[in-house]
């Protein structure tokens, strides 16, 4: 037994002296990289101990997240909005208790009307059907308030596509491809599709990455492409195509997109054919000719004197030469990579851009006929009610569908590191996404943002939630009183 002992100090002592030295031998290496090496003064100036900076760095974020940040201060979306969306995707309890922990005091905070005679649930009403592209030879009708906003095949994974598109089929709602091209995945499901045309084209682009109709029409074809959807600009980055890095361009998406595998999918910054509002009307006729489903785009509004040249230019050929519908995009929106001065301070946030859109189609008559989609950090049903009563006839959300397939907003997405699975083509990565589990949350978390939408309309004494408007809703000034939301807007032209 005793020579067991000895034996056994012998080998921790030995594995020891073993560990010690290879971590004297790795300092050692460390420090001789970090004093000669010319690109970071802080390791030069203090090798080894300096590359704590870097580390710390990046845990900062982590621990900002999960034990610093208050409930509604972390950004993009705060833990009170995610804990919300993950209790609905997971149908648990999504009800609170004692307080909320939201001001009413902060300027901007809406508040909804209640009216002294409540809707009964006996009265209440589904949302009424709408119908998008009353011209084309198929039109589309639907009385989904709450969709799925544009991600690529390639920005998301293999299975969060899959997930996705089943997730549609059981809510009833659409899924937007984004404008990386239809994959077999989108179909699986079965859901409704609508087909994003970005800037290069993708998937709908001939050898030359021109605007092919015999590819529209191959697309079209399909019984679930119900729209399409031309990109003109998107809220993380105005000004600037679709960023995709190489690392994330492996062979099945390149095939899909028309592009070579292992290099950075850029897109234009525009669309070439388009240099003037009547070239939007031109190109839309193109797809609706080709396709014969509804056509509309996509943008962030900016600058928007070409909006009254357009809506004019609409006016002058007839209502059949309108898009079907415009999707405002947000300023600050969402993406998998853009430069960060695109990301910060680049066009108007929804609270501006939806109201001048929807005034400005009312001053030219053409309100019923154009259909207004909302997109925007929209992932909660106060702020999907609130978007609905400034006048969008739908919204849609990305990343609130992201957190409904368990994205923690690690903020990887263009590292192809994602946590959970969701952006990134790392195999090992993505066996944390069960499809058929996550297809229920993802239809779970849109069935209880309509019911949420709907409790705020019968609370204001409307049907639905799609009967909300301006006057239902109250906006908090600096002075800390509330101004009504049709007072506000009432001249914002």
């Amino acid at each position: 037994m005793s020579n067991f002992i000895i034996f056994s100090i012998d080998v921790f002592a030995s594995i020891f002296i073993v560990a010690l030295g290879l971590i004297v031998l790795t300092v050692i290496i460390f420090y001789i990289r970090d004093v000669t090496q010319t690109k970071h003064a802080i390791r030069r100036n203090y090798p080894v101990i300096g590359r704590f900076r870097y580390f710390f760095e990046r845990q900062g974020e982590f621990f900002r997240q999960y034990f610093f940040a208050l409930d509604r201060e972390e950004m993009p979306f705060n833990r009170a909005e995610r804990s919300w969306v993950y209790r609905a995707a997971k149908d648990v309890d999504r009800t609170a208790a004692f307080g909320s922990t939201q001001s009413l005091e902060v300027t901007g905070t809406v508040m909804f009307m209640n009216c002294a005679f409540p809707t009964l649930d006996e009265e209440a009403l589904d949302p009424s059907n709408v119908t998008l592209g009353p011209y084309c030879k198929t039109p589309y009708t639907t009385n989904s308030l709450f969709n799925i906003s544009g991600m690529s095949f390639g920005a998301l994974s293999k299975p969060a596509v899959r997930a996705l598109s089943k997730g549609a089929k059981l809510a009833g709602c659409w899924m937007n491809t984004g404008e990386g091209g239809l994959s077999p995945y989108h179909l699986e499901g079965g859901a409704d599709i609508v087909f994003q045309i970005g800037t290069a084209k993708y998937g709908v682009r001939d050898e030359h990455g021109n605007l092919s109709t015999d590819k529209l029409k191959e697309i079209a074809a399909h019984d679930n492409v119900k729209m399409f959807e031309l990109k003109m600009s998107q809220g993380a980055k105005p000004g600037k195509g679709g960023m995709l890095p190489g690392r994330k361009v492996n062979a099945e998406i390149a095939k899909i997109r028309g592009i070579p595998e292992g290099q950075d999918s850029i897109s234009p910054n525009g669309h070439p054919e388009i240099k003037k509002p009547s070239d939007i009307l031109d190109m839309i006729a193109t797809v609706r000719n080709a396709t014969g489903k509804p056509t509309g785009f996509k943008a962030v509004i900016g600058a928007y004197a070409w909006l009254e040249t357009l809506l004019a230019e609409i006016n002058h050929r007839g209502l059949e030469s309108a898009p079907d519908f415009i999707t405002i995009d947000s300023a600050g929106g969402g993406t998998g990579a853009a430069p960060q001065p695109l990301l910060d301070s680049v066009g108007l946030p929804l609270r501006e851009s939806l109201p001048l859109v929807v005034n400005m189609l009312e001053k030219h008559g053409l309100r019923e006929r154009i259909k207004i989609i909302a997109s925007g950090k929209l992932i909660v049903p106060s702020k999907v009610a609130w978007a609905l009563a400034l006048g969008a006839d739908f919204v849609v959300s990305a990343r609130g569908h992201m957190f409904s397939l368990g994205c923690i907003q690690a903020m990887q997405c263009n590292k192809d590191t994602c946590p959970t699975g969701i952006t990134t083509h790392n195999e090992r990565l993505q066996k944390g996404l069960n499809v058929a589990d996550k297809a229920q949350r993802v239809a779970n978390y849109n069935k209880y943002i309509h019911y949420g939408a709907g409790l705020i309309a019968h609370s204001c004494g409307v049907t639905s939630a799609r009967e909300l408007r301006r006057e239902h809703v109250r906006i908090v000034q600096e002075s800390g009183l509330s101004e009504p939301l049709d007072k506000i807007y009432e001249n914002y032209k």
